[in-house]
């Protein structure tokens, strides 16, 4: 029992330090089990919260809740039926906590609106997992899932898991060489959109759970001596296989404002295509090309560098965690 406890404490663990970096904030208790809403349809008493998170929505006056089951697994132990249970039972949890009072006093801020959804969390702790997890999700039995309207669940598989790791990795490495600024000088970036605007500026620095799954993460960071530069590093979860996958990248940073301002902007990638650099050059100066040479475009272009972040691997001690429980 004590072993078992230890290994999910890993995924208890990682998902503190890992989302801590992307600005989620931890609310309520831990592990705690709250009275089923619903027992005579979803047969269980109660409905567990491993560790809840939240964030303020840049688009809108609320704040997402982010009710967490993390599971920490071994390469044998990552099968379809235990990723099925899990999603299920999770389900079942946020239809309940949409009625729940004893979950809202427990997690929620009565001042602002909230957007409750589920997150499992799929860790594989002794690293050795080699499988496509997307091909095990796929089975997944979606019929039947007992999933509020508005509400929504995410998976995260061991990749990832791993990819998101690593880039609070590099992001603790380049704030720790100077390279960023302390937390208050930076933010995950939101564009203004033509229906949208930002509503909640100063409070919405956090990377959504939509930035979190999406191709690439943009934090952005001012000078904190000039207050006034705007800089950017794009987190590129794609490997950069053609010319046109940069040009899709270009153009999205042109039309969503990033290129506008006079700016340093670094892309990071963590398992880049061999020749990723040169086809990043070639979409470069075809887009300038594209522009008619325009020379405002390629300066800002050129401004652009792109480099290849260190992958990590990280790996927990069982043993020491036990020692940490009872420390």
């Amino acid at each position: 029992m004590a072993e078992t406890a230890n290994i999910a404490k890993i995924a208890e663990q990682l998902s503190s330090e890992l989302f801590s970096e992307f600005f989620w904030r931890e609310v309520g208790p831990r592990n705690c089990n709250w009275t089923c809403e619903e027992q005579d349809r979803h047969k269980v008493k109660s409905h567990p919260s491993d560790i809840v998170f939240y964030y303020d929505e840049p688009y809108m006056l609320a704040r997402t809740y982010i009710n967490c089951d993390l599971k920490s697994y071994a390469k044998g132990t990552i099968k379809t039926g235990n990723v099925n249970a899990a999603i299920a039972s999770l389900s079942r949890a946020l239809t309940c906590a949409e009625k729940s009072k004893e979950w809202r006093d427990l997690y929620i801020h009565g001042h602002i609106s909230a957007e409750i959804c589920g997150l499992l969390f799929v860790y594989n702790h002794d690293g050795e997992y080699d499988k496509d997890f997307a091909t095990l999700l796929n089975k997944v039995k979606h019929e039947g899932l007992d999933i509020p309207k508005r509400s929504k669940i995410i998976v995260l598989g061991p990749a990832d898991i791993f990819w998101l790791n690593n880039v609070r990795n590099e992001i603790v490495l380049m704030r720790g060489m100077g390279k960023l600024p302390t937390y208050e000088h930076c933010q995950f970036f939101y564009p203004i959109l033509a229906r949208k605007k930002i509503v909640q500026l100063e409070q919405a620095k956090a990377a959504t759970l939509e930035m979190l799954t999406a191709p690439w993460i943009i934090l952005s960071y001012t000078n904190p001596v000039t207050q006034n530069d705007r800089n950017f590093i794009i987190f590129y979860k794609r490997r950069g296989e053609s010319v046109e996958e940069f040009l899709y990248l270009i153009d999205y940073l042109m039309h969503y404002q990033v290129l506008l301002y006079p700016t340093e902007i670094q892309i990071r990638a963590l398992d880049p295509h061999p020749n990723a650099s040169a086809f990043f050059d070639k979409a470069k100066g075809q887009y300038i090309d594209d522009c008619g040479g325009a020379t405002d475009v390629k300066e800002r272009l050129n401004s652009i560098s792109y480099s290849q972040m260190k992958q990590v691997q990280t790996k927990f001690s069982e043993i020491e965690i036990g020692m940490e429980r009872n420390g």
